[in-house]
């Protein structure tokens, strides 16, 4: 069953952040900011309740979405169309050794799940799956809601760092744990951008975390050979966002919006679109 991927120590410690980020941030800092009855402190509450909730939510659905698996009935086309990302096109390029199953375009071998994975961006363990077709959205929102809501805490942080009188704190063990906590939101907040940023480059690019290094090398072959490559599936950053998030800019951040997603076995590429 999908619910026993959430008993795993890594989901489990995700929660336990998520729990300990969401009471700091409440009914720590903002209480004794500007106290949670006034009209800022409702407010501020209300929109990190608001964050926390999104963040959970697409939290969950990253990890009982089934990121994809390649239909029973898939054979490649034996003509090939140049999709593959190295531009190899034979029919035992589209083969997976370990599976013994043909592999539709962007599909690769997990080895940790220990099968074939659609449009495979790379397993997370800390959400105990895969990452690739059905739910990288799910993913990248998650990590969008993360990274403002864990911004949203440091800046209220600093507002009750800056508000705090500390003069009464000389010599007491809460300054330890200010400080461990500034360092957590820190390291969090730091590690959530570079994250977010990383998946936004990809998304205008219309790449997996596996293909930007295939990308490069072929980028560095064709040099050799004084040639130019172009990742085939890059139609352009507009077209791209919309392939991954849709074309409905409202349900662009809701994780379960992904009837925009078709069978994951075949992708436009610029030789659609001479």
């Amino acid at each position: 069953m999908r619910v026993k991927r959430f008993l795993s120590l890594p989901v489990l410690a995700v929660f336990s952040l998520m729990a300990f980020v969401y009471y700091i941030t409440i009914f720590v800092f903002i209480a004794d900011w500007v106290g949670l009855h006034t009209s800022p402190g409702t407010l501020n509450a209300f929109v990190f309740t608001l964050l926390a909730s999104l963040c959970l939510f697409s939290f969950v659905v990253s990890v009982l979405t089934d990121p994809g698996n390649v239909p029973y009935s898939y054979f490649p086309d034996v003509e090939g169309r140049g999709t593959a990302v190295n531009g190899k096109d034979s029919v035992e390029q589209k083969r997976c050794d370990k599976c013994s199953t043909y592999k539709p375009p962007r599909t690769h071998h997990c080895r940790v799940c220990r099968r074939c994975v659609l449009k495979m961006d790379h397993h997370c363990m800390w959400i105990n799956n895969c990452v690739g077709y059905w739910n990288y959205k799910a993913f990248f929102v998650l990590a969008f809601y993360a990274t403002i809501a864990s911004i949203h805490s440091t800046v209220i942080f600093i507002n009750f760092v800056l508000r705090k009188d500390w003069e009464s704190f000389k010599g007491s063990s809460l300054k330890i744990y200010y400080v461990a906590c500034a360092l957590m939101l820190i390291s969090l907040t730091t590690t959530l951008l570079t994250l977010s940023g990383w998946h936004v480059y990809l998304i205008l690019h219309n790449m997996t975390t596996i293909e930007y290094y295939e990308v490069q090398r072929a980028k560095w072959l064709a040099r050799k050979s004084g040639q130019s490559y172009r990742h085939p599936f890059n139609m352009g950053a507009y077209k791209n966002i919309t392939l991954v998030l849709g074309s409905n800019m409202l349900k662009w951040l809701w994780p379960t919006a992904v009837n925009h997603l078709k069978d994951g076995v075949s992708f436009p590429t610029l030789r659609d679109n001479p």
